[in-house]
């Protein structure tokens, strides 16, 4: 039996034993817990790296690989190599030309620690690999290399399409910078700050900057001022409100002021664009627009016509006063700018509008005037009361439509009554006496009557055919007594046609008829052909001349009669004249007081026929045509002096004769005792044709032409038949002053004497006023 002691130290011994034993227990459990983290940790990391998209292959100094499995499969290699000259093994791998590059840059890292980046494609394989390598962290040798794979298919994929994208977007800035530069208008851009950021070429131009830069350090301004008109202001509000701005606003630009359209539009990223239209001509043409508007309504206004102008929304836009007269439209219902149904409700109840029976449908009907786009169409209305009004509607270019209105009431009767007088004329020109033709400007026949045709036996197929004049003259041409005239028709209808020249003639036919013809150019380029039978004219003009010829022999038997007999009274009148002026001077001794008396009578019977021998001897001289003296007479002279010839008769018979000679009178070129004579006698036919107390005036005046002789009386004058019976030789004698009949033969001799001359003689009478006869002769 053990003692205590050794019982203790047993017990002891053995504690001791389990304590170890548990610590060593505790340990080993710790242990296996950490190896059990550390294997589920590398699992994990294994995991994690077998979907790394990076895989990593370590290379030793002595060039041996370890490579994964996924690595090899990028590679496109049957396992994993284990040597760095596996790269480019047999069914794949890499190029051996990428193959060599790579395994230099391998063994550059492992010289110089220089890590590198290479991008290869295995071979037999259509992706990308990215290889970087560098030296291996620390812990392991200095000669080792960690090469990272990356398989780059996707992101190369995608770096090619942006960069693709990358091309595109930078050609289309590009070409929208250029289109920016090359704009013609002025463009900018405002960041969200709304200061000038960008300015294309025609905005450094219009604010006369040096460039686009110097315009945006500047802060340069199209447009001047600030506030609400200012340039901000268009541009705040886009940016705000987030919808493009325009406003129209001025700018000098060149020096002149023009009227500029700013557009501002708000971008995505805060900023606005704006850009600037010179619209100066624009607003020049609106303000001309407008005013040719004005202007034509104006005008509109002072047509005959009615003119009324509707707009696109069918409503009255304008209408002339020659409409509101026509149709009775007021204007104060006009200034509601009624509609198209309306206006032509208010014409129906003004009783303007044609009777129809569906008033609806004819409505609808004109309603398609807004629409139609074919040519313009015309109307004519028959109104009640015989009114006619032509209607034509015009659909304008902006949609609106134009009516005018024409009242053709007086051109309808005006038709008709042309009509009426066609008919007229037809039956007329069917019906006249002569023969017409009208003939055209190419000479063909258009028109004939009965007369022609029959004339000339021309049949009606003929005439029908419209032959041409020198047909017609062909077929006439054997019924002329001579032929050959035949060709002479187709002469006259061209030169009425072509040179618009009458002609005329007579022509005879076969049968013995004349017939008396024309061509006459018509207004309408016609020529009308006329023959008139004058045959009957013929015969009496032939009749006539005959007659006209014996009468002239006759007349020519009397002058030389009354010249003979003349000359056979002179002798027996000369004896009378001498015995008379014997008895009265006493060569018979002293004769009675009785007997004085009649021998002055006898003397005084014996001068005055003296007298009446001497006129009818001057005219039957002037029949003869006997020359007249030329010389330079002192017309005043020759005056004064036949004034004072006839002075002693005028006082006998109580006239007084007054004489106003002109200082115009002048001088001309005659015969001295045929003017002296042609003044007294109109002085003796004044004197005796003035009562006792009466007045004769003698005026003489002239010009640089012409002399001119007034004998004026205020006697008893004469009715119109006796005024133009005065210058007559053989009219009836006249009763003078004293109730004598009398052969005044003063002014036939006087017309005679100044028409020898070259002169003109007229005489203007009255009865119971007077008488005026007035000389006018030549100066040469």
């Amino acid at each position: 039996m053990l003692s205590t002691p050794l019982l203790i130290a047993a017990g002891a011994i053995l504690l001791l034993l389990i304590a170890a034993a548990s610590v060593a227990l505790h340990r080993g459990l710790r242990a296996m817990g950490e190896a059990a983290r550390e294997r589920e940790g590398r699992r994990v990391a294994e995991a994690l790296l077998a979907g790394a998209p990076m895989q990593a292959v370590l290379i030793r100094a002595d060039r041996r690989v370890a490579m994964p499995p996924r690595v090899a499969d990028l590679l496109g290699l049957a396992q994993p190599i284990t040597d760095l000259d596996g790269l480019s093994g047999a069914g794949g791998g890499l190029d051996p030309a990428d193959a060599r590059a790579v395994i230099a840059d391998i063994l550059a890292v492992q010289r110089s620690g220089r890590p590198f980046v290479r991008q290869v494609r295995p071979r037999d394989a259509k992706r990308m690999l990215t290889l970087r390598g560098e030296r291996a962290a620390l812990g392991l040798s200095s000669g080792d290399v960690v090469l990272w794979v990356h398989d780059a298919s996707e992101a190369q994929a995608e770096v090619e399409r942006l960069a693709t994208e990358e091309g595109r977007v930078r050609a289309a800035f590009d070409a929208l910078t250029g289109l920016i530069e090359a704009a013609p208008l002025p463009m900018w851009y405002r960041g969200p700050d709304l200061r000038l950021a960008m300015a294309n070429t025609a905005y450094v131009r219009a604010v006369e900057g040096a460039d686009a830069a110097d315009v945006v350090a500047r802060g340069l301004e199209l447009i001047e001022g600030s506030g609400q008109g200012g340039p901000l202001a268009g541009a705040a509000a886009a940016r705000d409100s987030g919808r493009p701005e325009i406003r129209v606003l001025p700018a000098t630009i060149g020096g002149a002021r023009r009227s500029m359209q700013l557009h501002d539009v708000p971008l995505t990223g805060g900023g606005v664009a704006g850009f600037a239209i010179d619209v100066e001509e624009l607003e020049e043409a609106q303000a001309r627009e407008q005013r040719f508007a004005e202007a034509q309504r104006a005008m509109l206004d002072r047509l005959s016509a009615g003119v009324a102008q509707f707009g696109r929304d069918r409503a009255l836009v304008f209408c002339n006063q020659p409409f509101r007269r026509m149709f009775a439209m007021r204007s104060e219902w006009l200034s509601d700018r009624p509609e198209f149904d309306r206006v032509l409700e208010r014409m129906r109840e003004a009783n303007r509008l044609p009777e129809v029976r569906d008033f609806p449908g004819w409505k609808m009907e004109r309603r398609d005037w807004f629409v139609r786009t074919d040519a313009a169409t015309e109307e004519t209305w028959h109104l009640p009361g015989g009114v006619y009004i032509r209607v034509v509607p015009q659909l304008l270019p902006d949609g609106s439509l134009l009516l005018i209105f024409e009242d053709r009431t007086e051109q309808v009767q005006l038709a008709s009554a042309r009509d009426t007088l066609l008919r007229v004329r037809t039956a007329t020109f069917d019906n006249l006496f002569e023969a017409l033709g009208v003939f055209a400007a190419d000479g063909r026949l258009q028109l004939w009557n009965n007369r022609f045709r029959a004339l000339w036996e021309l049949e009606e197929e003929f005439l029908s055919g419209h032959p041409r004049v020198d047909a017609v003259a062909e077929k006439i041409a054997p019924k002329l007594r001579n032929p050959n005239r035949g060709k002479l028709v187709t002469d006259l209808v061209r030169s009425a046609t072509t040179d618009r020249q009458q002609r005329g003639g007579r022509v005879a036919l076969a049968d013995g008829r004349h017939f008396e013809f024309a061509a006459v150019p018509l207004p309408d380029g016609n020529a009308l052909f006329t023959m008139l039978d004058i045959t009957d004219s013929r015969r009496a003009e032939q009749a006539l001349r005959d007659r006209a010829e014996a009468l002239e022999a006759a007349d020519k038997m009397k002058t030389a009669f009354v010249a003979n007999m003349s000359y056979e009274l002179r002798t027996p009148l000369t004896s009378i004249s001498g015995f008379a002026e014997m008895l009265h001077g006493g060569y018979a001794g002293k004769l009675p007081k009785q007997a004085d008396t009649y021998v002055e009578a006898i003397l005084d019977s014996v001068g005055r026929l003296g007298l009446l021998i001497d006129d009818v001897l001057d005219l039957t001289q002037g029949e003869t045509d006997a020359p007249l003296t030329r010389a330079d007479v002192d017309l005043a002279q020759t005056a004064r002096a036949a004034a004072d010839a006839l002075r002693p008769v005028a006082g006998e018979r109580g006239i007084d004769l007054a004489v106003e000679i002109a200082r115009t009178t002048g001088r001309v070129a005659g015969d001295p005792q045929r003017l002296r004579e042609v003044i007294e006698h109109l002085l003796r036919h004044a004197i005796g044709a003035t009562q006792r107390g009466g007045r004769v005036l003698l005026h003489t005046d002239g010009n640089a032409q012409r002399a001119r002789i007034v004998v004026s009386d205020d006697g008893e004058g004469m009715d119109a038949a006796a005024a133009a019976r005065a210058f007559d030789r053989f009219a009836q004698p006249s009763a003078t002053g004293r109730g004598e009949r009398a052969l005044d033969l003063g002014l036939p001799l006087a017309r005679q004497f100044v028409e020898a001359h070259g002169g003109t003689v007229s005489l203007v009478s009255e009865l119971g006023m007077g008488s005026l006869v007035t000389a006018e002769v030549p100066r040469r």
